[in-house]
């Protein structure tokens, strides 16, 4: 009966790993965004779903997952949000859409944006972004939309943006 005991263990341990592993992914992504909500003004509530307590992200308003329950969308234009972006939001791995145009954004555009290597659309125009655009934006080699127009930017366009080959536009 001892030897069943450990190994018993080892597979209870193993099955709370493979079963946990996507909810800690989750999770890692609602801490994300729920840093992003924390550093917002929100006056039309339109975040008021985005409940850091859920397992998951993927039941929140303007939050789309794939099957995996990863992350691919945040669609949160004209939501009336002010605040500032967070370097945070470059650990969404698997978002391909950002759209964050027409609201009252301040600060700047984080570095860690150019972690986001699935991004194919950046839409953070009509808003009070200042500073200027990080040389990691070129890392987004799938990077379709850059679109920040309308915005207080200063500064060159980085030249590394000259490899994203697919880039439709800027």
């Amino acid at each position: 009966m001892e030897k069943r005991v450990p190994v018993l263990f080892l597979c209870l341990a193993w099955m709370m790993l493979v079963v946990a592993s996507p909810m800690v992914s989750a999770n890692a992504e609602g801490e994300a965004l729920n840093n992003f909500k924390l550093k917002l003004q929100d006056p039309k509530n339109t975040l008021e779903s985005w409940d850091p307590a859920l397992d998951s992200p993927c039941t929140w308003f303007h939050v789309t997952c794939n099957k995996e329950n990863s992350v691919t969308r945040v669609d949160l234009g004209n939501a009336g949000l002010a605040g500032e972006l967070v370097p945070e939001l470059g650990q969404l791995k698997n978002l391909t859409y950002l759209e964050l145009y027409g609201n009252k954004l301040t600060g700047k555009i984080p570095s860690a944006l150019g972690n986001l290597m699935n991004l194919q659309s950046l839409d953070l125009y009509t808003n009070n972004i200042n500073g200027w655009i990080p040389d990691t934006l070129g890392e987004l080699k799938q990077l379709q939309f850059l679109r920040l127009n309308n915005n207080s930017l200063s500064g060159l366009i980085p030249t590394s943006l000259t490899g994203i080959s697919g880039l439709k536009v800027l």
